[in-house]
């Protein structure tokens, strides 16, 4: 299970990466974005799982702890976000969407290097 936990929190990496650093380059939001934004969010939830699962703690009250729940409920508001934009068809909010995607993509990172630190030095 460790296996599986790994490999879709880095799917989960991948895909939110693909998804901020592609709608920045483009220059604006679309809607692919946004289900890559999804799918990041199903993988980084279902390794998150697994890896509680793992360790048999479930959530725990430290910093990996807190800042990952903060960057999943950040997660699911970005896309929830996201996809209102692209169903209004705000050509403004759309180009500035990337600011505040970049600012949860940084956020969303600090739980994925403290988990791989925490889990080394188990």
């Amino acid at each position: 299970m460790l296996i599986v936990a790994i490999i879709t929190i880095t799917l989960a990496l991948l895909f939110y990466s693909v998804g901020v650093w592609s709608e920045k380059l483009q220059g604006g939001l679309k809607r692919w974005h946004v289900i890559i934004f999804w799918i990041g969010l199903v993988f980084d939830t279902t390794g998150t799982t697994l890896m509680s699962r793992l360790t048999n703690d479930g959530f725990t009250f430290n910093f990996h702890g807190i800042t990952g729940v903060t960057a999943i409920l950040l997660m699911l508001i970005h896309e929830v976000w996201a996809t209102v934009v692209i169903l209004h068809n705000n050509s403004k909010q759309k180009q500035n969407f990337h600011r505040f995607s970049i600012v949860v993509w940084i956020i969303w990172l600090i739980p994925f290097v403290s988990g791989m630190l925490f889990g080394v030095s188990r």
